[in-house]
């Protein structure tokens, strides 16, 4: 199930236009709301109702953790650095999630055109892109060519 927009919540911000992964969040030109202009196209990230700072958007919840017949409301709380999840299923019985809001500074994280480009010998290990500066691991542990054919058999 798409997003859909609490019209009387939104205040035209803009947050979810800006985190949409598939450029569906737009901003409606008469009546400065926010909606989603390509519901069968949403990804259900849920990535635009955790920016929302009015809580003006809501999305089903997939049926592994809220079963048919439920609602589910996100509530961003910026001064506790939260974001919260109420399930309330169809007998009434309420679950409530609490997950911290990422607070890595904007830009504080390198851009993957900030690395250089990798150099044919990189490209012959099994090492991905920028591993493992990327991680702020040192170095990614190693299966030797014995302990691969060991767990093998």
């Amino acid at each position: 199930m798409p997003t859909f927009v609490y019209m009387t919540r939104c205040d035209g911000c803009g947050h979810c236009v800006d985190i949409c992964p598939s450029d569906i969040m737009h901003i409606d030109k008469t009546y400065r709301r926010a909606l989603n202009i390509e519901p069968n196209m949403c990804w259900e990230c849920y990535s635009c109702v955790k920016a929302c700072p009015q809580n003006a958007i809501d999305a089903r919840g997939y049926s592994d953790f809220a079963p048919l017949g439920h609602s589910v409301r996100v509530l961003r709380e910026e001064e506790k650095g939260t974001i919260s999840w109420k399930l309330k299923f169809r007998n009434g019985t309420e679950k409530n999630f609490v997950s911290p809001i990422r607070t890595t500074p904007w830009d504080s994280i390198k851009s993957p055109s900030d690395y250089d480009a990798p150099s044919q010998e990189a490209l012959k290990t099994q090492e991905l892109a920028h591993e493992p500066e990327a991680l702020n691991i040192e170095a990614l542990p190693v299966l030797s060519v014995d302990k691969r054919k060991e767990g093998a058999s």
